[in-house]
Formats: structure tokens, sequence, C-alpha cells
């Protein structure tokens, strides 16, 4: 949403500057946006995790309304990755409907060859029942026993082949239910965030994700 990506540009201006320092010892790190947003909203995340020294890479996947399948979009990110990182390792932080496109390029598109590490923020990983006010396709494979979650779920086994954590808010009013973010094969960790957006805002959280992803 613009209003995500303004409020997430603000507080990236209020860090302060930072000038890049990337790693060499640390994988790049392929931001995922949701449903209605854009790599905007990553914003204050990205500059935060450049300047401790990950390289950032934040696509933007359009058609992003929800009238464009999840696999759909998982193609683009397949594509994107191969063009911007060819044969490198990577880490996926995939947020909201993100998630699941992170999901279905590890599960589906040979992103378990390549991610080292996969961090879901707020994914609805089981659907969520406000998808049930959506229409398009991408917003009908997010609803709770969707024949594409039941898909996904028929080998989420897979997942353990990455280091998999899942952060959440019990407090989201947009994965409902909440716990709908939480996957056996993953270190789930529950974040007491008012909102729904504020695991990709909140510097704690941001912080919640580096730690993720030095495991």
């Amino acid at each position: 949403m613009k209003l995500v990506a303004l409020m997430s540009w603000l507080l990236a201006s209020l860090d302060g500057p930072a000038a890049p320092r990337v790693d060499p010892t640390r994988n790049p790190v392929v931001l995922v946006h949701g449903i209605y947003a854009s790599s905007g909203d990553f914003a204050r995340m990205a500059r935060w995790l450049r300047a401790e020294g990950w390289a950032v890479f934040t696509p933007d996947l359009r058609p992003n309304g929800g009238q464009a399948g999840i696999d759909e979009l998982a193609q683009r990110l397949a594509s994107y990755v191969d063009r911007e990182l060819p044969g490198k390792r990577l880490d996926l932080v995939g947020f909201s409907m993100g998630g699941l496109v992170s999901r279905y390029y590890l599960q589906r598109l040979g992103g378990l060859e390549r991610v080292e590490r996969f961090v879901s923020l707020a994914a609805p990983h089981h659907g969520t029942v406000l998808a049930q006010l959506h229409r398009g396709t991408g917003g009908r494979q997010m609803r709770r026993a969707s024949p594409f979650l039941r898909d996904l779920a028929r080998d989420a086994d897979r997942l353990a082949e990455v280091k998999f954590t899942s952060l959440y808010t019990p407090l989201d009013l947009i994965i409902v239910p909440a716990r709908s973010s939480e996957m056996p094969q993953a270190h789930n960790v529950r974040m007491w965030a008012a909102l729904h957006p504020s695991l990709i805002l909140e510097r704690r959280c941001i912080r919640a994700v580096a730690a993720a992803l030095t495991e």
C-alpha cells in the first residue's frame, strides 16, 4: 500500500544516513512484498539491512492486487533472481502474500537449491478468512483450505531443507487467525506488534529479521 511505503520511507529517513558496506560472507537478501504493495514498503528494512552489511534486492511483482495467481508472481520472482543473482546462494524474506510467493518459488520452482534462509513475516501459510472477500486468483488462493494451499501443504516438509523462520503477531487483523502464520517446519516467533505492517516497519521487528538471517 502507498501509505505503508510512505511510512517506511519516512522512518528510513529518520534512521539517519548509513553508508552501505557489503559483507562478502553474507548471502544477498531478496525481500518479497505482499498484496497491494511494492518494493517501497521495504524502504526501512532494506536501508537497515544494507547498513548492517547485506546486499539487498527488492523486486516489484506485478500485478500486485491479487488478480494474478501466486504461482504466476513466483515465476516472476524466479526470473528476477536468475537475472539479478545468477548462480548465487541467497536468503529470502517474504511479507504477507509475499511469504506464499516465496514458498511457491522454493517448493515448485527450484528455489530450495539456491536459498539458504527463508524468513516469512505475517504470511497466511494456512490462509486467512479475509481472502473470502477477494475474487481475484491470488485472493482465492489465500482462502483457508484452498486447493492452492492444500497443494503446497502436501510437500511442505521440504522446507526443512532451508533455515526457515516465521514471524507473526497475534494482534494481526489481516491474517485471521494469526496462527495461520505458524508452520511446523519453521522456527515460529511471536512478535507483539500492533499492526500487520508493523513487522516490516518497527525497528525491533527488523532486528528479529536480521537475527534470523544470521542463524
